[in-house]
């Protein structure tokens, strides 16, 4: 087997820059404040160094931003990371808090080879702003020694692999510090002075769990590790160094975060109509806005632009420390009607429907409804208001085969006062409502009236001449 480790040295400031629009120096202190652990290469650019006392590198850098470590953030950071990896590759191992690893020997074959692999890794990282070092072994420990290291290379020679691990310091090997201590009095230096070593040496001279150590990385002893999976649900969170005040402030890191969720959408063929965004406040109760599609969507421009209208219409009422994306209703994506092969055509039901979204933003849930049609043969009874729906694909109306029924329709029938002058079509009989007690006998005509107005005109057996609705 092949694996690839992912090691990220400033995880939490990546992420951190990620959701920053201005560029500025920026560092990550230890819980107690006290100390510098993760600096950026705009502080570093200044004299501020990990380990440095803060309040030395504020002397230095006034401005200096600064986030507190927090390991639970950190976790979810990573896996975070995980879920975007898992596209390239099935078997994901987190190694908190700070590595990821990958088996990429049965992927060499889809890719066309190991350099297409790492390239491909290196372009995703590149994408989303991380810094990681890459490291490749045939055992698990041997990849995360060698990417720690920052000596990784695109090589899969098991020889150039011993050699570098050979080279390695002590206490880069992950020994214990008592282990390291004793090798080095045995004047051990590097890995490869301890692979040198017999077996039954090392565990006499120092321990079982030792040798059971440099067997795993030698790949003599199995080092059988559990692999990962992506939980079925999105979540993405960007947190602000900076309170934001202004919902303009909001949509740097939702356009990057909706873009995440498209290409995850894409990733799964799938779609959805529901976003739970979530805006947390320093001193209040966390902001919860559910942003809804009139049906599946997968664009991140389609969401961006509902969130903006959503903004508009519900002003921020405290400056935001972090803000939370979360999608967990996932739908079939449907097949595109363009008859174009070329994908040119304009797809008029996808058209229809961000315009649906974008009203139902602006205006709520519940200001917009569509006609549906009900069984009942009585006009005033044969429709009803009910939500927008996404149709799946649009239906034909068989106009040949139905009878002429007008578009302006009254609430209720209306006493027809004159005779019409012209008689185009009828009589068209329905008969029914026996069953709810609100029985109906008509005749219906298709009439001229004397002002020129095409009218639906019936005659009730009992009542007389009614118009019903007019033509345009």
């Amino acid at each position: 087997m092949l694996w690839l480790y992912l090691h990220f040295p400033h995880l939490l400031l990546d992420h951190i820059r990620r959701s920053r629009e201005e560029a500025g120096a920026l560092v990550i202190v230890e819980g107690s404040g006290q100390k510098v652990i993760q600096a950026c290469p705009d502080a570093r650019d200044q004299g501020v160094r990990a380990g440095m006392r803060l309040k030395t590198a504020i002397s230095l850098v006034p401005e200096l931003g600064m986030v507190r470590a927090d390991h639970q953030q950190e976790a979810r950071i990573l896996e975070d990371q995980a879920r975007w990896l898992y596209r390239y590759a099935a078997h994901i191992v987190l190694v908190p808090p700070d590595g990821l690893m990958a088996e990429i020997g049965s992927l060499q074959r889809l890719y066309g080879g190991l350099p297409a692999v790492w390239q491909t890794v290196e372009q995703a990282l590149d994408e989303r702003q991380l810094t990681a070092w890459p490291g490749i072994g045939h055992t698990p420990l041997a990849a995360r020694l060698i990417a720690r290291s920052g000596k990784g290379e695109c090589t899969a020679d098991s020889g150039h692999i011993l050699r570098t691990l050979g080279q390695l310091p002590l206490l880069t090997a992950e020994f214990d510090a008592r282990t390291c201590t004793r090798l080095q009095r045995l004047g051990l230096n590097t890995l490869g002075e301890v692979f040198d070593l017999p077996a039954t040496e090392l565990a006499r001279r120092l321990s079982p769990e030792t040798l059971a150590h440099v067997q795993k990385i030698q790949g003599a002893r199995p080092d059988p590790q559990s692999p990962w999976q992506p939980p079925h649900h999105f979540r993405q969170q960007a947190d602000f160094v900076q309170e934001i005040e202004q919902s303009q402030g909001l949509l740097f890191p939702l356009q990057r975060i909706l873009s995440e969720l498209e290409e995850d959408l894409c990733w799964r063929q799938q779609e959805t109509d529901i976003l739970l965004l979530i805006l947390h406040h320093r001193h209040e109760e966390p902001t919860r806005l559910r942003i809804r599609t009139s049906g599946p969507e997968h664009r991140a421009e389609a969401f961006l632009d509902l969130i903006r209208l959503r903004f508009e219409q519900h002003p921020l009422r405290a400056p935001v420390v972090s803000l939370l994306l979360s999608v967990k209703r996932f739908l079939g994506r449907e097949a595109h009607n363009g008859q174009d092969l070329l994908g040119d055509s304009q797809d008029l039901n996808e058209a229809w429907h961000t315009l649906m979204s974008r009203l139902q933003a602006r205006l709520g849930d519940n200001a917009l409804k569509q006609l549906s049609p009900q069984a009942d043969h009585r006009p005033e009874r044969a429709w009803s208001a009910s939500a927008v729906q996404r149709k799946s694909r649009p239906e034909t109306p068989l106009s040949s085969q139905l009878p002429r029924r007008p578009l302006w329709l009254l609430p209720g029938p209306q006493p027809l006062t004159e005779t019409p002058t012209t008689w185009f079509a009828g009589p068209e009989r329905i008969s029914g409502g026996w069953w709810d007690g609100q029985r109906v006998h008509r005749d219906y005509y298709v009439a001229q009236l004397n002002n020129g107005q095409l009218a639906w005109v019936f005659r009730d057996v009992r009542d007389g001449w009614f118009v019903h609705g007019w033509f345009g």
